[in-house]
């Protein structure tokens, strides 16, 4: 390990970080453990938190290409603060020193802003290429840390992002640009950011953000909302739906006249956060009511299918039922006429294999025989014609039953079908037989 740390150019501690950030992450490439401390300075807290942040699927704050809402900058109903005396002679003449003092500082603003746009084309600002904004915050952060504690918590992420934050949040952001040339910036951290009350008011109501004007990111964030004296505080929060920078307070102040200020500044801009948030409520409940209403629909709409559907298959079945029904029909039809067809021609070829009807005489005997439907037969047969002769010729009626027996008058009994002539089985001149349907 020691070459492979001496090969990437590592130190004990930074392999020790790297070994830490794996194994709190489970990132096995340790050259992407290294890429990530890199890029946050080898500070292992943040490290780690950005990856959580990233698997809970939460935007990371140290995400570089997070763009900024635009922020408005209302001169006039802003409210500026600075440490000259604010309570001027009462009446006409303090309202007269208000109105001229605004003028003078709507002025100064203006020509501010020109004199610096038309410098940036004669000198090269090298503050005017923001190349790393997140390191320029982080590097503030660190140098403000080690040597004014205690302070509020800062916003560890750019100006954009804390921007974005704070709309998302409709929290108040307050803007902190720091200024080592200016001779009222010591004191000012020292006491006035370092009191307890002020820390307190701070974290519970606002986001923190802080940067120096000496960096590129502080630069342009003090170009954006054209301070003049530093130590500079501003308050930006969503007003009538747009970021607004809502007031400035420009140069030292104690402990108590921030706060004052500040507690004036919130207490003036608080309705607007709250007809903020109302109108954010009313939209997720307009969006929830038209979700839950598109999934009404949805399922409405899932059930008739469904039903129809369910017809659908209930007809498919019916039609297929009554296809097989009509089939089973056709083919019973088709068997009757073929088993029809089949008893005529059998019945026709029995009639034609009977011997004649001898002629009356000695040996014959007269037969009535009576059929299921009342129909009467009468035939002559020899006494030596035998049962079988007697069957076919009743099977080769039309109106014979297709299975049957044939039974004599008195006594009853079944002549049974055979070789047996007539005269064997009894039967005499003018006796009386009855064909019985054995399937009736």
């Amino acid at each position: 390990m020691d070459l492979e740390d001496n090969a990437m150019g590592l130190t004990h501690e930074q392999t020790d970080k790297i070994l830490q950030f794996q194994d709190l992450t489970g990132i096995e490439d340790m050259s992407i453990c290294r890429d990530v401390l890199q890029r946050h300075q080898w500070d292992l807290e943040v490290a780690i938190q950005e990856q959580l942040n990233i698997r809970e699927g939460r935007p990371s704050v140290f995400a570089t290409e997070a763009r900024a809402p635009p922020v408005v900058h209302d001169h006039i109903a802003q409210q500026v603060f600075t440490d000259e005396a604010p309570e001027g002679p009462g009446g006409v003449r303090g309202l007269f020193q208000y109105v001229v003092n605004l003028v003078v500082s709507m002025c100064y603003s203006t020509i501010t802003s020109v004199l610096n746009l038309l410098l940036s084309f004669v000198r090269n600002d090298d503050r005017r290429l923001v190349t790393d904004p997140l390191g320029d915050v982080m590097d503030f952060i660190h140098s403000y840390t080690s040597r004014f504690n205690p302070h509020p918590v800062f916003y560890q992420g750019t100006y954009a992002q804390a921007l974005n934050d704070a709309k998302n949040e409709l929290r108040f952001l307050i803007v902190y640009l720091h200024s080592e040339s200016a001779t009222e910036t010591q004191n000012f951290c020292r006491t006035t950011l370092a009191d307890q009350d002020v820390i307190q008011y701070i974290n519970t109501h606002a986001l923190f953000w802080g940067c120096s004007v000496e960096s590129a990111e502080g630069w342009r964030v003090a170009q954006s909302v054209g301070g003049r004296r530093y130590p500079l505080l501003c308050v930006v929060c969503v007003r009538e739906h747009r970021m607004t920078v809502v007031a400035r307070s420009e140069g030292s102040c104690s402990p108590q006249q921030l706060l004052q200020r500040l507690r004036r500044v919130v207490a003036d801009n608080e309705p607007h956060l709250a007809a903020a948030r109302a109108d954010r409520v009313e939209r997720e409940v307009t969006a929830r009511l038209r979700a839950a209403q598109d999934e009404a629909y949805a399922e409405s709409l899932a059930a008739d299918q469904e039903k129809e559907r369910r017809r659908a298959a209930d007809r498919a079945a019916r039609e297929l039922r009554d296809h097989e029904d009509a089939q089973r029909r056709q083919q019973e039809e088709r068997h009757k006429q073929d088993f029809i067809r089949q008893l005529v021609e059998a019945r026709a070829a029995m009639a034609a294999r009977l011997p004649p009807e001898p002629a009356p005489g000695t040996g014959t005997v007269a037969l009535l025989i009576r059929l299921p439907g009342g129909e009467r037969l009468t035939r002559r047969f020899t006494l030596t014609h035998t049962t079988q002769d007697l069957y076919d010729f009743v099977f080769s009626h039309p109106q014979s039953p297709e299975e049957f027996e044939i039974t004599t008058n008195f006594p009853k009994r079944v002549l049974a079908r055979g070789t047996a002539n007539l005269l064997d089985v009894g039967l005499k001149d003018r006796d009386v037989l009855f064909v019985n349907d054995i399937n009736a």
